[in-house]
């Protein structure tokens, strides 16, 4: 990715001025700005972004309620509201795999606790979904509730698995859960546990898990 220059970030940088003024109507269009903003200035030079109003990841969310006359992020925005498809800024840094917006938008305020998207579910089930194993354990840091039931009946532990390829990545995402404390015997709504459905994937390395752990 080339560098974007300083006109280019600060222009990125007031049009999400706007749309995070714009309510929960535009809050997924500026957390993506965001996020894009941060992936440019993280391959840019150090010269080329110098100047810009953001800078590096840690101060992406932080720039917010914080570079020059800005206001308070509450005279924009909640940090919990949802937008149109029930995402919170938590969930969409959590499914971008994106690390460092999701520590800033939890010390804006923003909770790990809230239930989003049409199925019910936690930043930190759709972070399992996806084997983001170290959003997993930032959430899980926070306080995300470990064991939410979606309405597909899965936790996150369930959706590491069902919805996960058996891999490194996603391995290492349900030992999070593991070790966190997740419920290793929660079936989900037919009555399977995490152990059957893992042995019927033929994920050995995740069934052993579970089976250190007591699973059933």
């Amino acid at each position: 990715m080339s560098a974007p220059s300083a006109i280019a970030i600060a222009a990125s940088t007031n049009r999400l001025r706007r749309c995070w003024s714009g309510g929960s109507g535009r809050f997924r269009i500026a957390v993506e700005i965001v996020i894009t903003l941060t992936r440019h200035a993280e391959n840019a030079t150090t010269a080329s972004v110098s100047s810009a109003p953001i800078a590096n990841a840690t101060n992406r969310l932080r720039a917010v309620t914080a570079y020059s006359t800005w206001k308070p992020a509450s005279s924009f925005a909640d940090p919990n509201a949802l937008e149109h498809d029930r995402y919170d800024i938590v969930t969409i840094a959590a499914v971008a795999g994106d690390v460092p917006t999701l520590r800033v938008a939890l010390e804006l305020g923003a909770s790990p606790k809230n239930v989003t998207s049409r199925y019910d579910g936690t930043a930190l089930i759709a972070a399992a979904h996806l084997g983001h194993a170290e959003v997993v354990r930032t959430l899980i840091r926070a306080g995300a509730p470990l064991d939410h039931v979606n309405n597909l009946g899965w936790t996150a532990l369930i959706e590491s698995i069902v919805l996960g390829d058996g891999g490194a990545r996603h391995t290492d995402t349900l030992r999070a859960l593991v070790e966190a404390g997740a419920d290793v015997n929660r079936p989900d709504r037919t009555g399977r546990t995490p152990l059957a459905l893992a042995r019927s994937r033929g994920y050995d390395g995740m069934a052993r898990i579970l089976e250190q752990r007591g699973a059933r």
